[in-house]
Formats: structure tokens, sequence, C-alpha cells
């Protein structure tokens, strides 16, 4: 269905107001004639006469009546957008859409984002939680403009990456546990297991690490929340394999170990690969990078 344009609106306000077309055509720096072609199109899209003449002046119709007001209304609105555009434009506002895991919300953004808004004050950052596929999923979809997320063994073409940082993992015993050398999988298979859910790709790093010593956890709990697998062992529990990022703090009631052999997960900010780095999407890549 065809619909008015703001210019046609514009031009059928000014003659209601100055009851000219001709004074109208003048305020708009157009032609008489051009001003007269746009009421006559307004008019046809719409169906309806809008003006008429009286005493010499041009003046609405009932019609006319009923339209003016959603006209102005068209015309504020159109300059709200405009007014909007222009503080993206100056690079003092934007908003980036952020996917990434629980545990690099926790121990690693909350710095780096006050570093970007400390960059750009009128930085909107929406953080989303959860695991690796499914912040892939968003960000290709477009959900999602970037996601700090553990890389997966296999990255979609459509998607780049950028600001990679490796995060060790380590053993969590409770205090209790003898000992204090590096840990084997086949050591961590004789104590009771609280692991990360199956499914993430930091799971798929843990269970690959047993697996190169031909060995399959089989834990006695599975939770989705690093944070709650950290309370368990505290509490004696089991022992787990956490990313050394979530065990930067002491955990109460609980030691770290190292792991032998050592292993480690990448971390990255990934993207769509036709991405448009605006100035709010790179103040983040950058401060990310900084971190890493």
């Amino acid at each position: 269905m065809e619909t008015p344009t703001l210019r046609q609106l514009r031009t059928f306000l000014a003659a209601v107001e100055r009851g000219s077309v001709t004074e109208a055509a003048r305020s708009l720096h157009l032609t008489q004639p051009a001003a007269s072609q746009q009421l006559r199109e307004l008019e046809r899209i719409l169906g309806v006469r809008l003006l008429d003449r009286a005493g010499g002046r041009v003046v609405a119709t009932s019609a006319g009546h009923a339209v003016i007001e959603p006209a102005r209304r068209a015309q504020v609105a159109a300059a709200e957008v405009v007014s909007a555009a222009a503080a993206f434009r100056s690079g003092e506002t934007g908003r980036v859409r952020l996917g990434t895991g629980a545990t690099a919300c926790i121990h690693l953004l909350p710095p780096v984002l006050a570093a970007a808004k400390a960059r750009m004050p009128g930085l909107e950052i929406l953080v989303a939680i959860g695991n690796t596929p499914e912040i892939l999923r968003r960000i290709e979809e477009g959900d999602l403009d970037a996601g700090f997320v553990t890389m997966p063994r296999n990255l979609s073409r459509s998607l780049t990456t950028a600001a990679r940082r490796h995060d060790g993992l380590e053993a969590l015993v409770p205090t209790g546990t003898s000992g204090t050398e590096a840990l084997s999988p086949a050591q961590l298979m004789t104590m009771p297991l609280i692991l990360y859910e199956s499914g993430g790709d930091t799971r798929g790093v843990v269970d690959a690490w047993f697996r190169e010593a031909g060995l399959v956890p089989k834990p006695i709990m599975e939770l989705g929340s690093v944070e709650a697998i950290k309370v368990l062992v505290a509490s004696g529990l089991g022992a787990s394999v956490l990313p050394a990022l979530a065990l930067a703090d002491d955990v109460p009631g609980a030691r770290r170990r190292p792991l032998r052999p050592t292993v480690s997960r990448e971390l990255g900010l990934v993207l769509r690969k036709e991405k448009v780095l605006d100035r709010s999407l790179r103040v983040v890549v950058e401060a990310l990078e900084a971190a890493s």
C-alpha cells in the first residue's frame, strides 16, 4: 500500500498553517507548482480531498482536519529519528549486545566493561549469559553483536575471532585432601567428581584431557554453574576441574591443585565476518584485547 511521504505531509501542514499554497511553497523553498503537485499526490494516496478554498484562503476540509495531528506527529517522529542517529554519528553513544559464559561475566568482564564505559560514557552494553553453542547461534542470527566464549574446535565460516586469550584449567579439591602435587587424570578419577554440565565447550576440554589418558570421567554431579561447583567442593562433596579464571580468589574450604599434564581452554571474542565495527564495538574489542 502506498503511503504519504514526509515531504508531502510537511507541505500539507505548511499550506494549512499559512492559508496559502504559494506561501507554503516559499517557506519550504519550493516552487508553487512543485508544492501543488505534492498536495495532489497526497490527496490521491489518501483518496480524500484535504484542502478547500474559503475567503481567498486555503483551509482544511473535515478529512484534512483529521490528518493534521497525525501529520504533525510524523514530523516530530522524523525529527527524533534524526536526533537519535546524530548521537550515534558523533561516536558518543552506542550499544553492544555481548554474549558470554557466567565465569567470564563474573571474573573477567567487570573491569573490561568499566574500561570501555570510561572511554565511551554513552556506551550501553547488554550482556547475555549462555553456553558457547547458543551464543554462536545468536551471533549468526544477528541477535548478538559479539560473544566472548570458550573457542569451539570448529568455528562456522561466517564467524571470525579477536581478543584471544588462554585460560588454564586447575583442580579444586576439599581442604582436607592430602598432597600438594599436580594431579593426573588417574588420581582425580579416585575422587568423587563434580563437573560442569555436558555440552559446554569447557566440559569438552575437560573430557578430552581425561580421554587422552584413556579414561572417561563419571561425575557424581553435573552443574551449569561454576560458582555452585566451588561451593559443593568446599563442602567436601568432591573434586572438580575448573578454569583458572574462576579460581583467581581463594575458595574457603577448598584448595587449588595444578594438573598433570597441563591443559587450558582458549577464550575468544567471536563476531560475524561481515559485522561492521562501529566505535562502540571497537571500544569493547580493544578493552578485551588489553585485558588478554
